[in-house]
């Protein structure tokens, strides 16, 4: 199945961590660089919050911006 495009394709974050807070703050970072909506962040961080586990973690990055997170 094709991925589909993330909500803000013009951002992109390249992390080498997989601490769920550090991959957080650099793709909320990115996304006030880029000046995006302080609305749309603020639902990224809480989504990003939740994630239970690192895979769903990457979903949610991905679903967002295009990231590259370590294998």
């Amino acid at each position: 199945m094709p991925e589909l495009a993330p909500h803000f394709p013009d951002v992109q974050v390249a992390v080498t961590s997989r601490n769920r807070w550090a991959v957080a703050a650099a793709v909320r970072q990115a996304m006030r660089r880029a000046g995006k909506d302080r609305n749309e962040i603020d639902l990224f961080v809480a989504e990003a919050v939740a994630a239970e586990t690192p895979d769903r973690l990457s979903d949610v990055c991905r679903r967002w911006v295009r990231v590259q997170l370590p294998s």
